[in-house]
């Protein structure tokens, strides 16, 4: 799981138009948004490695999953509108983010830790 989120991390930092272009367009400050994203899933991940700052940081994941979620929806919603071939991974990755979710809950619990 940590290796999951240091390379998303990275990757924010090296293809950021990937993931600014499946922002919502309510959305100010898109590249800075980019940024932050990208460093808290690089630091979570690296936190993820030593028991004493796992839970923190599963807890940490946990709440940019959620925050992160809007950029899913409307990532959904420009591949439908632009007849992409790849709409159906986006109907998959909806339900992949609480499987992603349940995944990082698991390393909340003492058991974990």
């Amino acid at each position: 799981m940590a290796a999951l989120y240091i390379a998303a991390g990275i990757n924010h930092f090296v293809h950021p138009a990937g993931y600014i272009s499946i922002m919502p367009s309510w959305l100010p400050y898109k590249l800075l948004l980019n940024n932050v994203s990208g460093a808290f899933e690089l630091l979570f991940g690296i936190l993820l490695l030593p028991k004493s700052s796992r839970r923190f940081a599963a807890w940490g994941i946990i709440l940019l999953l959620v925050a992160v979620y809007p950029a899913n929806v409307q990532m959904l919603i420009n591949y439908y509108r632009s007849n992409s071939p790849y709409f159906w991974l986006t109907i998959f990755r909806l339900p992949l983010q609480f499987l992603l979710i349940w995944w990082a809950w698991i390393y909340t619990r003492k058991s974990y830790v």
